[in-house]
């Protein structure tokens, strides 16, 4: 059960002005996505604040974060803390990441929560009250109790040893894994040593009520704001003067700051002079996953706070030790207290990948004493106002809160316009100059004038995440590709899931689409020769030790999986099933890639090449078995294997339509555009369709790829009912790092890269009956300065008609279901003529 009093809204906020959301800001919710009953049942979103691509994000933390697991649910009643997190998504593991916690009376060290009163998340500003009184929390909220196996790797799963016949690492240990079941192990203790577990922590539930909390000591005010290395926490202390305890304990103000968490070794030091505590944290939890172990990695923190420390100590674990001012060890940390006539403590804390003395320069220049919080309110408002306030919409269905089309689509935007995070730090100024950045494939400090982005979720993102970052930051565009670029000389591979360094988490080389689809969109503003050596490399060597390992999913301390299984895609056409893990989603991927590598060898001029990865791109066509009118996974000596076998997150019904480019060549394998469309008619009318997971965003738009584009009509709207709302359940799968929400925006829109390795939309139907977007001068002159302009997109009555009969771009008639994206970033005026009822327009297909 959730709690809640009513107050007044001024009572409650913690600082002097009320931070009304301006503009189309008053729609943006962060709170979608955060609440679910399991890690593949929500959006895996964080009510965090930070700029855009912020390589840093502040959240409040209701329980500790690790591989499948967010360090905030909206479903917790109780608040721990305040995080700065480096956690890109639910299935990827946290970095460097540094928490504190405020406090009033016994400072108490442990995993302990305090009742939410209050809340209000929004994209620039997070406040809460809290129950003054803390609670145990129980061992269940704690990583060491439930992480995953170390290093986020797991042992070979059961499936796969019998979905590939028993194969196994030659060089497995003893002859056996780790746990002898196969399992990705959510439950055990394999971090290290038992959690150590409050004295009243509550078995089997979250924390410990049962003695109940009350406020005759007043509540707890906490806003939060940031810049993209900086927290900026503003916490309001009831006052007390010298009111004491029963006991004789006065009721000073604390806060204490957690550096690491149990099994990690970090550093701390309390700076009483200069009102600082500062230190260092080395845990990444994706430490086993691909080859490059990062040894030097380690998150650096300097708090400055408001008010000078009445006392101060070191903590290890729940063991403090007062007048201390420097403590290493694992389960680290700090406290300072205040007098108790201290009503405001306000607290910025620099972060950094580079070290302690670079987290105070992020300090001095995001965050330097002269900015008041309400500035630094202001700033962050500002800068999501300059990306979200380009998009005015008029005619949305309103009627509902919790179905409110303006909120989805405005958070939809705000969520994707999150990663990748930029991963450079300032060394003069905010913007511009020198940047710094540790760079974990080389283990190194390196500098230079440019950003450097990471967290790379390839596989979710190629399918329209990109093509919307061409659209709604463009001017980041060119300096992403320099970042892959800069990741294929340090690691001598392009990125397929990077969090730091190389995870090796998903399938195929997508990265090749990325590039392509920047290509496409005229984006040439990084080594296009370079891009397409790297991308060659993907597409014609294999990995590292290809015929020995099995390469499934989070096999740790491998080399760079690439595409694993290409000695024999190269050969046979295919990936066999009895060599490698998820063989049948690898074929299928890599035709797909092979066409992206083609077009990014066509941009390099290298027309040879192209051509033989344009042919070799229809190997697709060895996985379809007539026989049953399905893909299906084939075995070395070319027999069929076990149809349930080979998939990546889905299954054959929706790999049997994971051919994106190639949708003309697809349909003849049916028998005719005819026949495809009543195979896709049974995939959607017997519920297969999957929107929670990716492989099945693009499935509705095929309809209008044969001809169909009433039917891809429909299908979006009820999709879009389906898995998203405007409350906290508003996701029904995980967003991925923008993927859930850019599928919503561009449907919304009315169009979708259905092949995003070209520079085509596949048109369905506007959501909206008029949509400006005042485009930035780097959309249509490839991430150059250019001049902006405005574009409408107008569909009069789509609230109430939902089909499309006629499309023109400035004037020109559109008679197929296709807009092209360069007509896209230069026109003025894009009509949409609706109808309610289905029309023949666009039934020549793509």
């Amino acid at each position: 059960m959730r709690f809640f009093r009513l107050a007044s809204f001024a009572s409650l906020l913690p600082v002097s002005a009320a931070h009304t959301p301006r503009n189309v800001l008053q729609h943006v919710n962060p709170l979608i996505g955060t609440s679910g009953p399991s890690p593949n049942s929500n959006g895996g979103m964080i009510p965090s604040v930070a700029p855009p691509f912020a390589m840093t994000r502040w959240t409040p933390q209701t329980r500790e974060n690790f591989i499948s697991q967010c360090p905030y649910s909206f479903d917790d009643a109780f608040i721990h803390g305040f995080q700065a997190t480096h956690q890109p998504a639910i299935w990827m593991g946290e970095s460097g990441q540094v928490v504190l916690v405020p406090g009033l009376g016994e400072v108490k060290a442990g995993f302990r929560g305090r009742l939410k009163l209050w809340e209000r998340s929004q994209a620039f500003l997070y406040e809460v009250e809290l129950e003054i009184e803390p609670v145990d929390g129980g061992v269940d909220l704690m990583e060491c109790l439930h992480s995953p196996v170390p290093g986020g790797a797991q042992a070979v799963p059961d499936e796969v040893k019998e979905g590939a016949n028993g194969r196994v690492r030659r060089d497995e240990r003893n002859g056996s894994d780790s746990h002898g079941d196969g399992e990705l192990h959510l439950g055990s203790n394999d971090a290290g040593p038992a959690c150590e577990k409050p004295e009243h922590g509550a078995s089997g539930s979250n924390y410990n009520t049962s003695d109940s909390a009350t406020r005759a000591n007043g509540t707890l005010k906490v806003a939060m704001t940031a810049s993209s290395h900086v927290g900026h926490l503003s916490i309001d202390f009831p006052q007390h003067g010298g009111i004491s305890t029963a006991a004789g304990a006065t009721l000073n103000p604390h806060i204490s700051i957690q550096a690491t968490r149990q099994n990690w070794t970090g550093y701390i030091n309390i700076d009483s002079i200069n009102y600082e505590v500062s230190g260092s944290n080395p845990q990444r939890q994706d430490y086993a996953l691909g080859p490059h172990r990062a040894p030097n990695f380690s998150g650096y923190f300097v708090s400055r706070f408001s008010e000078p420390f009445l006392s101060y100590g070191i903590a290890h674990g729940s063991n403090l030790t007062a007048n201390h001012t420097q403590g290493t060890g694992e389960h680290l940390g700090a406290y300072v207290t205040f007098s108790a006539s201290t009503s405001r403590v306000e607290v910025r804390t620099g972060v950094s990948f580079v070290s302690i003395a670079q987290a105070r320069r992020n300090l001095d220049i995001e965050a330097p004493t002269s900015l008041s919080f309400d500035t630094a309110v202001q700033n962050l408002e500002e800068a999501w106002l300059e990306k979200l306030s380009r998009v005015t919409v008029k005619g949305a269905n309103t009627t509902s809160a919790a179905h409110n089309q303006l909120t989805i689509f405005y958070t939809a935007l705000f969520h994707a316009l999150q990663y990748p995070s930029d991963f450079s730090e300032p060394v003069h100024t905010i913007a511009g100059g020198l940047r710094t950045w540790y760079e974990g494939y080389t283990d190194s400090i390196h500098t230079g004038n440019d950003s450097y982005y990471q967290s790379w979720s390839i596989w979710d993102t190629f399918r329209a995440e990109h093509s919307l970052l061409t659209l709604f930051a463009p001017e980041g565009v060119n300096g992403m590709m320099r970042s892959l670029l800069k990741i294929y000389e340090y690691s001598g591979r392009l990125p397929m899931w990077a969090n730091v360094v190389e995870t090796n988490i998903m399938i195929g080389t997508h990265v090749d689409a990325v590039i392509a689809n920047a290509l496409e969109r005229g984006f040439r503003g990084f080594n296009v020769s370079q891009a397409w050596e790297a991308v060659k490399k993907n597409a014609f060597e294999p990995p590292e030790r290809d015929e020995e390992l099995l390469y499934y999913d989070r096999e740790g301390y491998t080399p760079i999986e690439v595409r694993a299984g290409l000695t024999d895609y190269t050969e046979k056409g295919y990936v066999p099933n009895d060599q490698w893990a998820e063989a049948g989603s690898r074929t299928l991927d890599y035709a797909f890639d092979d066409y992206a590598a083609a077009v990014v060898a066509s941009h390099a001029g290298d027309n040879e090449t192209a051509a033989f990865l344009f042919e070799r791109s229809n190997s697709y066509r060895h996985l379809f078995n007539n026989a049953t009118g399905f893909m299906q996974s084939r075995n070395a000596n070319g027999s069929w294997a076990n149809a349930t076998y080979g998939w990546t997150e889905g299954d054959a019904w929706i790999y049997t339509f994971n051919v994106m480019h190639d949708v003309d060549g697809l349909a003849p394998l049916f028998g005719s555009r005819d026949e495809m469309k009543s195979k896709l008619d049974e995939y959607f009318s017997t519920g297969q369709n999957d929107h929670t997971n990716e492989p099945s965003h693009h499935a509705p738009y095929l309809y209008s790829a044969l001809g169909y584009p009433y039917l891809t009509a429909n299908l979006t709207r009820q999709i879009a009912a389906e898995n998203y709302n405007a409350t906290p359940s508003g996701l029904s799968g995980n967003e991925d790092l923008g993927q859930m929400s850019a599928w919503y925006v561009f449907s919304a829109l009315g169009f979708y890269p259905l092949n995003p390795a070209s520079g085509e939309y596949v048109v369905g139907a506007p959501f909206f009956e008029e949509v400006s977007i005042r485009l930035s001068g780097e959309a249509a002159a490839g991430g150059e300065r250019g001049v902006e302009r405005d574009v409408v997109i107008s569909a009069p009555d789509a609230q109430t008609k939902t089909f499309v009969k006629g499309m023109s771009v400035d004037g020109r008639v559109l008679d197929r279901p296709i807009l092209r994206h360069e007509d896209l970033v230069k026109a003025s005026w894009i009509e949409f003529e609706m109808t309610d009822e289905p029309t023949d327009w666009g039934s020549e297909g793509v």
